[in-house]
């Protein structure tokens, strides 16, 4: 379990990796020292599981951000499909999913043609049934990483929501049943 001092070491060092002890420490409310030792057993417990380094993905070619919804043709091809996806570096993420579909990936690639070839290699597995393929137009938020502090907590310097009916933001007369 992380206390408080914690999620704000885990704050600043997901906002900037490179912070120094001595400034976890200050945010923290705790010596540089001990900032280093929160920091360590931290990572020891896997809550941090590295440290990474966040590049622009058009400036090395890879600005074309994809979603992929996948579905597998049964059980006995799923290993080896998952296999395949972790090999493949244009696939950034791949996730298992409810609904019609087995998996979602989220994929990086240069150009459209960058995609097509990427939905020729899960094609060329056999294990792929259908897939459904959409691209990012933007990102206007892409942190990469979940907030440490609880879902409950506001938001700093969060504005409400208008309420001007029945579902927020909405006038009366265009909400429908």
């Amino acid at each position: 379990m992380t206390d408080d001092a914690d999620r704000k070491i885990i704050a600043r060092l997901q906002a900037d990796a490179r912070t120094p002890m001595a400034e976890l420490g200050q945010a923290a409310g705790l010596s540089a020292s001990a900032a280093h030792d929160r920091v360590r057993r931290l990572t020891e417990r896997g809550v941090i599981r590295g440290m990474t380094l966040r590049v622009d993905p058009a400036a090395i070619g890879r600005g074309v951000l994809g979603f992929v919804f996948v579905a597998l043709g049964g059980p006995a091809v799923e290993a080896a499909f998952v296999e395949t996806l972790r090999a493949d570096p244009a696939v950034l993420e791949c996730h298992h999913v409810t609904g019609d579909w087995s998996y979602l990936l989220k994929v990086r690639v240069a150009d459209i043609a960058g995609l097509e070839a990427l939905l020729g290699r899960l094609k060329a597995t056999g294990a792929l049934v259908r897939s459904h393929s959409m691209i990012a137009l933007s990102s206007p938020k892409d942190d990469g990483a979940p907030s440490p502090f609880p879902d409950t907590a506001p938001l700093p310097d969060a504005a409400p929501l208008p309420d001007s009916g029945p579902i927020a933001g909405l006038p009366p007369s265009e909400v429908t049943s």
